[in-house]
C-alpha cells in the first residue's frame, strides 16, 4: 500500500454477527497518545440499546503507561439493578461479580449478590470457582476466552441506565488484537440487554465502522477539523502540536520558566487553509474559538475603531478557559502604519498603535489565550505589528506542491468515505489515484481541491435524484473532469 491509498489498513472482522470494519488500527492506537480517540460515532443498535460511545485514549495506571479502551452502553429506561436491565450472559456474570465485589448492605451490593447467586444455582458457575461463562451462549463464551487469551480482563460496572466496560492494556504491548476485544465485549453486552441468549441474531446484517475520530473535549467549539486532517504540511502541524503540548503540560512550562507561544502569525497565498489551520489548532489545544473580523473592528465613526479593538481585547483578558483568538485577514484590519495622511488612514494607524499596547500585556494578564493572526500580503503589515514578544511564531503556509496535493486529496477522500459510505452506498471507486490526480492540479490549493470534490458531489447528487437510483461511485476521470472546469472558471 502507498501513502495516498484512500482506504488504508482495513480490516474486516466478524463478530457476534456483525461485520465490523476497522479502518488503520495502528494509527488510531498511536494517535490515542496525543488524546482520547473516538471509535464509534452515530452506530445504529438494537434496541433497548439507545446510545453507544467507544473510545481509547493513553492514562497512567501505577505509574506505568496504558491505553484504556472504554465503552459506554445507555438503554432506554433506567431501571434499577442488573437482573432489571437484562444482562443476564458473559457480561452480566462479570458485572454481577463487580457488584458482589464491593460488600456493603447498598441496592447495587444487594442486586450484586442476587445475581452471583442465581447463576450459581443455575449451574452457569460453581461455587468456589472462577468466574465461568454460560455454557449455553457459546458465542459469548468465545468472547471472553479471546479477552483472557489477550491478557486482559474487562471491568463492567453499571449506573442505572448506563453500563461501562473498559480494558486497560500496558502501551509497550497494545495492538489490534486489544481492540478487537473490547468491541467484542461490546457487542456482547448489547445481545444480553437485547435478549440473544443463545445463538447471535440481533446483530447479524449490520456492519459497523471503525475509525479514528478524535474526541472533542469542550463547547462551545470551532467546527470539528483536527491537525490530522490537514495535508502537505508537515512541518507546520508539528509546530502546532508542540504548542498543544505546552497549554496540555502547565507544570513542566512553570519548572523551567518557559514562556509558551501565544502570538501567531501565518502567511501565505489564498485558499492554502490558514483559517482550517487556525481552527485545528483550537480543538488540539482543547480550547474555544473566536474570530474577529474587519466589520467587528473598523467603524466609520470617530473613535469607533479604537473603542472595537478595546473591546476585543478586554473580553480576551476574561477568557477563563484557554482561547484561539483569530485575526484573519488581518492585513485588512491593521494596515501599514503611516501608509497614509486622510481620515480612513489615521483610524487605521490608531487602531495598530492600540493593537501594540494591548498585546504588550494580554499574555501575562492572561496566559489561556492564543491569538492568531492570517495575511495573504505580509508585506502590508507593519513589521512592529508582529515583533517577537508579540508574534513569536511567523509562519509561512505555502502553496501545497505535487506531494502535498495528494496528501491533502487522500486525506478529503478518506473524510468523505467515513462521513458518507453506508453498507449498500459506495462513494468513491477503486481506481482512485491520488498521486496522479495531483500530477494534473499543478498550481492549485487546498481550497481548490476541496471546491473540485463539491463539485463531483453536487453532480452526483443531482443524477441520482434525476433518475432515482445512485449513478456509479465516483471515480479518477469524474475527478479529472471537475479539475478541467474548475480551471476554465
Amino acid at each position: 500500500m502507498t501513502g495516498y491509498d484512500v482506504r488504508p489498513d482495513e480490516e474486516t472482522v466478524p463478530l457476534l454477527g456483525a461485520e465490523v470494519r476497522i479502518a488503520d488500527p495502528a494509527g488510531l492506537l498511536a494517535a490515542a497518545q496525543d488524546g482520547p480517540v473516538e471509535l464509534l460515532a452515530g452506530a445504529d443498535f438494537p434496541a433497548p440499546v439507545r446510545e453507544v460511545r467507544c473510545t481509547v485514549r493513553a492514562d497512567t495506571v501505577d505509574g506505568q503507561p496504558v491505553h484504556r479502551f472504554e465503552a459506554y452502553l445507555r438503554v432506554e429506561a433506567a431501571p434499577a439493578g442488573l437482573l432489571a436491565l437484562g444482562l443476564a450472559g458473559p457480561v452480566g456474570l462479570l458485572l454481577a461479580e463487580r457488584l458482589a465485589a464491593r460488600g456493603g448492605d447498598g441496592p447495587a451490593a444487594a442486586v450484586g449478590r442476587v445475581a452471583a447467586e442465581a447463576t450459581r444455582r443455575l449451574g452457569l458457575r460453581p461455587a468456589g470457582t472462577a468466574l465461568a461463562t454460560p455454557p449455553r451462549d457459546p458465542a459469548g463464551r468465545a468472547v471472553l476466552r479471546a479477552a483472557e487469551e489477550a491478557g486482559v480482563r474487562p471491568r463492567v460496572e453499571q449506573d442505572n441506565g448506563t453500563v461501562r466496560i473498559h480494558v486497560d492494556v500496558p502501551s509497550a504491548e497494545v495492538g489490534p488484537e486489544h481492540l478487537r476485544v473490547l468491541l467484542g465485549v461490546l457487542l456482547q453486552a448489547v445481545r444480553e440487554l437485547a435478549g440473544d441468549s443463545l445463538e447471535p441474531t440481533v446483530l447479524r446484517g449490520r456492519t459497523y465502522r471503525v475509525g479514528r475520530r478524535p474526541v472533542a473535549v469542550a463547547a462551545p467549539r470551532s467546527t470539528t477539523v483536527t491537525l490530522d486532517q490537514v495535508g502537505g504540511l508537515a512541518d507546520v502541524v508539528a509546530r502546532f502540536r508542540e504548542v498543544a503540548v505546552s497549554f496540555r503540560h502547565p507544570a513542566a512550562m512553570a519548572r523551567w520558566g518557559a514562556r509558551r507561544p501565544q502570538g501567531i502569525l501565518m502567511y501565505g497565498p489564498p485558499g492554502t487553509g490558514k483559517t482550517m489551520l487556525a481552527r485545528a489548532l483550537a480543538n488540539e489545544v482543547g480550547a474555544d474559538f473566536v474570530e474577529i473580523r474587519t466589520p467587528e473592528i473598523l467603524d466609520k465613526y470617530l473613535g469607533g475603531s479604537e473603542r472595537n479593538i478595546k473591546r476585543i481585547f478586554r473580553d480576551a483578558r476574561r477568557y477563563r478557559r484557554p482561547t484561539v483568538v483569530l485575526f484573519d485577514e488581518f492585513d485588512s484590519i491593521i494596515s501599514y502604519a503611516g501608509g497614509g495622511g486622510d481620515a480612513a488612514s489615521q483610524a487605521v494607524n490608531a487602531v495598530a498603535g492600540i493593537f501594540k499596547q494591548e498585546m504588550n500585556t494580554l499574555f501575562e494578564e492572561n496566559p489561556d489565550v492564543i491569538v492568531v493572526a492570517t495575511t495573504n500580503f505580509p508585506q502590508r503589515v507593519d513589521a512592529s505589528l508582529i515583533r517577537s514578544g508579540r508574534f513569536d511564531l511567523k509562519i509561512a503556509i505555502p502553496a501545497p506542491d505535487d506531494t502535498g496535493r495528494a496528501e491533502i486529496l487522500t486525506k478529503m477522500i478518506r473524510e468523505l468515505i467515513d462521513r458518507h459510505e453506508r453498507p449498500g452506498f459506495r462513494m468513491f471507486a477503486d481506481d482512485l489515484d491520488p498521486a496522479a490526480l495531483a500530477a494534473d492540479t499543478a498550481g492549485l490549493t487546498g481550497a481548490d481541491l476541496r471546491e473540485a470534490l463539491r463539485r463531483v458531489q453536487l453532480a452526483k447528487a443531482l443524477r441520482e435524484a434525476a433518475e432515482g437510483a445512485p449513478p456509479a461511485p465516483i471515480g479518477q476521470d469524474d475527478l479529472r473532469e471537475a479539475v478541467a472546469g474548475l480551471r476554465r472558471g
